[in-house]
């Protein structure tokens, strides 16, 4: 049994019988943020006031009085204008954290409603090295995998790998015209990827170079629209008003894109024109963009040379993706590329068409959405078809072979209206019944604020990463190792294990720990830190409770049989034993919305009790047998439920640091 959750229940039961909509107000019953108001607090009785025309502390009286929390909770007290204050008995506690100690799942139930889930996420593109960009799919769509499992459902994973379309036109047309072939024959991986960067160069400094002066020319024109339309809003003496000052910073928001593209631009068509080498290419290959898209075309249709050279390329771009996962120790279910869906593509097109939902449109195929400028494009006026394409035939797939409850999407938030698009059609061709959510995350930004860039202004590769932050850990890792007390415990292999663990840690933690739809800032410094929220400073916590345990030589699986009582003498324990029995009140809010970043903050303050519990409460010097015991079982199950939260997040655990 969890806490808040029964608590949620009872209450819901007593505003069930007093209002309508008992869910309009019941999330107002929260964990308190002073403990001085004891461990939760209910204030529903200040907006049930108003619906009721009664004052907040008589309808407070009267939920009291109708609730039964006996069991439960000491006295309810009911503060200020109505706040119903609520502190859970300590006979309770000791109760369900010796349940816990003896329990596999630590105190937390399964779910009595199991469903089946989809989870796509992380989805790199094959013809190219994974990047940071792929850092967020691939954390935190593994951690709602891993959390959703926990609480007892059916989880299907699916890495959707872009192995098809236009960048397999650039690798074509880049092998033919300008591959290495003793780089090929050495590192085929790293050459295909320097191919795929020259051609999308190229493609993207013809392309510039004409449409240069057009940039140029909006530019001005906007500048001078923006100008006029300043000084008539501030003619004589005038002030604009809210709504034309927002117009102005949204004009003033395109003028500084404009700016920075044009600038970008200018830098790519700088570098070919001052680049021999560059603009000889350049001018031998003017139509590069076209051959590309007749070389897609081509793969597409079944050409012969370009399927072979497809089926060359993939081993080895795929063996490299893999080893990313393994090292991140991450693997997935399914890996249906856009390959894999290629001959469903005409069909679900066809069946648009004959169910109304998608319409010809200048020899194009279109869906059109009421009140949108912009419709979902399905199949080119060429015959081509799209990602959208590609997507629904992905839902009609996994709908026929898995028959899931629910299908997450774990991509970044700049495809949001190609999701609520999508959406929308799965529902036109019968797909409505069923949760199909986009799991949206932010940026990964420098310290500059802008997207994280390596000093080229290249994506950073992921890989590149990684290694920097495991060589920051193995620093980290050394310096500490090297200052203990009794000279250093750990060798050479088991440090750059610990490193390894501690480094990929910290980059999973870092991410996990944000609210997944804000950007955020890409700072090895503050995810290495050994305070604060960081995954080293849990994983340290947890060594120093495996540290108790190693030392004293207790066996813990003897002590748990042995059934001693936990004694609740202290504050620093009951808050400590408190703070464990939320573990499932962690994993619920995570699954409420899917956000990780609640079991972190879990984590975090539980890690905080501990500390607190560690200071003020000796262990192994307590003053009874019967106190030693208690407090070792505290510590057992601080240990496992790190452990297993870390576990949640797709981290790791190291016993010593």
């Amino acid at each position: 049994m969890s806490i808040l959750p029964e608590l949620t229940k009872r209450f819901h039961v007593v505003l069930s019988e007093m209002i309508d909509d008992p869910d309009s107000v019941i999330d107002m019953l929260r964990t308190s943020q002073d403990p001085k108001f004891g461990d939760y607090q209910a204030n529903f009785a200040m907006p049930l006031g108003k619906k009721l025309g009664r004052q907040p502390r008589e309808i407070a009286a009267e939920i009291i009085e109708r609730v039964d929390l006996s069991d439960l909770c000491k006295t309810p007290e009911i503060a200020g204008p109505g706040f119903i204050n609520l502190k859970v008995r300590d006979d309770w506690i000791v109760g369900r954290i010796e349940q816990a100690v003896k329990d596999d799942r630590l105190g937390v139930p399964a779910t009595d409603s199991p469903k089946t889930y989809v989870v796509d996420f992380s989805a790199p593109n094959v013809a190219k090295p994974m990047h940071v960009g792929h850092v967020r799919s691939t954390v935190i769509g593994n951690s709602l995998t891993q959390t959703l499992r926990f609480a007892g459902h059916q989880v299907v994973t699916d890495n959707h790998i872009g192995d098809w379309g236009t960048q397999f036109g650039m690798l074509i047309y880049g092998y033919r015209n300008f591959v290495d072939e003793a780089a090929y024959a050495d590192a085929p991986v790293d050459e295909l990827a320097r191919l795929y960067k020259l051609v999308r160069k190229l493609i993207d400094y013809h392309n510039g170079v004409a449409s240069m002066p057009k940039k140029k020319d909006d530019l001005v024109k906007l500048q001078a629209d923006l100008e006029k339309q300043q000084e008539e809003a501030y003619a004589d003496g005038k002030k604009p008003d809210k709504k034309t000052k927002k117009a102005f910073r949204r004009t003033e928001e395109k003028i500084v894109g404009l700016r920075e593209g044009i600038e970008s631009l200018g830098k790519l068509i700088e570098e070919v024109d001052t680049s021999a080498q560059l603009t000889k290419m350049a001018s031998e290959h003017p139509t590069i963009a076209q051959a590309v898209l007749k070389e897609t075309a081509k793969l597409h249709s079944g050409d012969e040379s370009n399927l072979a050279l497809w089926h060359e390329f993939m081993p080895p771009c795929l063996e490299e993706i893999q080893r990313v996962y393994d090292r991140l120790n991450i693997s997935f279910d399914n890996s249906h590329g856009e390959s894999f869906y290629n001959d469903m593509l005409g069909p679900i097109v066809d069946e648009l068409l004959s169910s109304g939902a998608a319409k010809e449109s200048d020899g194009a195929i279109c869906v059109f959405f009421e009140g949108a400028d912009v419709p979902m494009l399905v199949r080119k006026k060429d015959g081509a078809f799209l990602y959208a394409t590609t997507d629904l035939a992905t839902i009609r797939y996994r709908m026929q072979t898995w028959k899931p409850d629910a299908i997450l999407y774990v991509v970044d938030h700049r495809q949001s209206m190609h999701f609520e698009h999508l959406f929308t059609t799965a529902g036109l061709i019968g797909f409505s019944d069923i949760e199909m959510r986009h799991v949206k995350f932010g940026t990964v930004m420098g310290e500059d604020n802008k997207p994280f860039k390596t000093r080229s202004g290249d994506t950073v590769g992921l890989d590149g990463l990684l290694n920097k932050a495991v060589a920051r850990a193995a620093d980290i890792v050394a310096e500490n190792d090297d200052a203990k007390k009794n000279g250093p415990e750990l060798d050479q292999e088991e440090r750059d294990r610990v490193a390894e663990t501690v480094g990929l840690a910290a980059i999973t933690y870092a991410d996990l720990s944000q609210n997944r739809e804000s950007d955020y800032v890409f700072s090895y410094d503050k995810m290495m830190a050994t305070k604060g929220n960081t995954a080293a400073y849990m994983q340290y916590v947890y060594a120093r409770v495996s540290g108790i345990f190693t030392k004293s030589g207790v066996d813990i699986e003897s002590l748990r049989a042995s059934n001693p009582r936990v004694v609740l003498g202290t504050p620093a324990e009951r808050n400590l034993a408190l703070g464990l029995l939320k573990f499932s009140e962690a994993i619920e809010l995570v699954l409420k919305d899917y956000r990780p970043n609640y079991l972190t903050d879990y984590l975090f303050d539980l890690s905080n009790r501990y500390s607190t519990f560690y200071n003020d409460c000796p262990v192994m010097q307590a003053e009874t047998e019967e106190l030693r015991a208690s407090r070792l079982l505290l510590c057992d199950l601080t240990a496992r439920t790190i452990s297993k939260g870390l576990e949640l997040l797709g981290i790791r655990t190291v016993d010593r640091m």
